[in-house]
């Protein structure tokens, strides 16, 4: 059965169900998922909760034990099962397809995967998940929902904004859910309840720029190395975290890509900026970029800047501020044809 995020926590309220499976990439949305559900079993009596994820050698065989085993201190347990790669193989397949169809007693099962592939999601392991669990999809919000999404957010700190701050918001946050709930909780620590002004917002959200961050993108956009090398060893010099200076290059490349994609296709390039909300001076050196980069090397940058993340996360080895520097030196460098 479906269930959308925004019911969860009404769902929860009337008790855990045995199995839920968490499906999508977004990472609040699954962080607030599994803290709802952690919270709720916490209130309804769960005493343990073991986490388990599923790497290249992971032994499905503990599925089954931790099935079979008693807890000596827990009348009631939660399990997570987390599988990153979003391919369980054959014998997590048969392991989910058991579990799906006979739920461990006393416990309640969360099922964390990504997004799927076309060939994942009509298998009959997930098949079998999606008929006997509570699934809840993870999704990016889209950037015409973003407003409304962000409004939400202030409303449950009590505050309010107007459609032009909302939009201006978006536009600084767009594809990136972490960020704008960070920005929002900001504005929820900076001010009272109430309206928020729309200079009071900007005031607030662009003070990110001491840091030279979005400059940053600016720099590299217009092909300006010089410029680059010096904001970068500004940046690094103050002790600047890497994944702060690493999301506004994603705010930029990511509208960027989809720009020179409806260029490719014979699209109206300014119609293609105003679509992804660039506007006014910034279109200067959206231009220029658009004349000098090729949509293979765009996606080349945005597919080594999610490396990168996993880098500074300490999932990936290797110097996240290294990467970063010779990413944002290279795409500076490149000359027009």
């Amino acid at each position: 059965m479906q269930l959308a995020q925004a019911q969860l926590e009404k769902h929860l309220s009337q008790g855990l169900k045995p199995l839920y499976v968490l499906v999508g990439d977004e990472p609040l949305a699954q962080r607030e998922s599994l803290d709802t559900i952690r919270a709720a079993a916490r209130l309804q009596g769960f005493d343990e909760r073991t986490s388990l994820i599923v790497e290249r050698y992971f032994n499905w065989q503990q599925i089954q034990s931790y099935g079979q085993s008693i807890s000596l201190f827990a009348s009631q347990r939660l399990l997570e099962i987390n599988i990153p790669s979003g391919k369980p193989g054959v014998d997590g397949s048969k392991a989910l397809q058991a579990l799906a169809a006979k739920a461990i007693p006393d416990t309640t099962v969360v099922i964390i995967l990504p997004t799927l592939e076309r060939e994942a999601k009509n298998s009959g392991w997930f098949s079998t998940l999606e008929n006997n669990a509570m699934t809840i999809a993870l999704n990016e919000v889209d950037a015409v929902n973003l407003p409304k999404w962000i409004a939400g957010r202030l409303a449950l700190q009590g505050q309010s904004a107007s459609s032009q701050t909302l939009e201006f918001l978006a536009h600084q946050v767009e594809g990136n859910l972490l960020a704008a709930n960070q920005e929002v909780q900001k504005l929820g620590l900076l001010y009272p309840q109430g309206e928020l002004a729309d200079a009071t917002v900007r005031e607030a959200v662009l003070n990110v720029s001491r840091y030279d961050a979005f400059q940053l993108g600016e720099a590299v956009l217009m092909g300006d190395a010089a410029r680059t090398v010096r904001i970068l060893q500004g940046l690094q010099d103050e002790g600047e975290n890497a994944v702060a200076v690493m999301n506004p290059l994603m705010w930029v490349l990511r509208p960027l890509v989809r720009i020179k994609q409806a260029e490719l296709r014979g699209e109206n390039i300014m119609n293609a900026m105003t679509s992804a909300r660039i506007y006014g001076d910034k279109q200067v050196p959206v231009k220029r970029a658009l004349a000098r980069l090729s949509l293979k090397q765009l996606e080349a940058a945005l597919q080594k800047l999610a490396d990168i993340d996993k880098t500074a996360k300490g999932v990936m080895l290797g110097n996240a501020w290294l990467e970063i520097s010779r990413l944002c030196f290279g795409l500076a460098k490149v000359r027009g044809r």
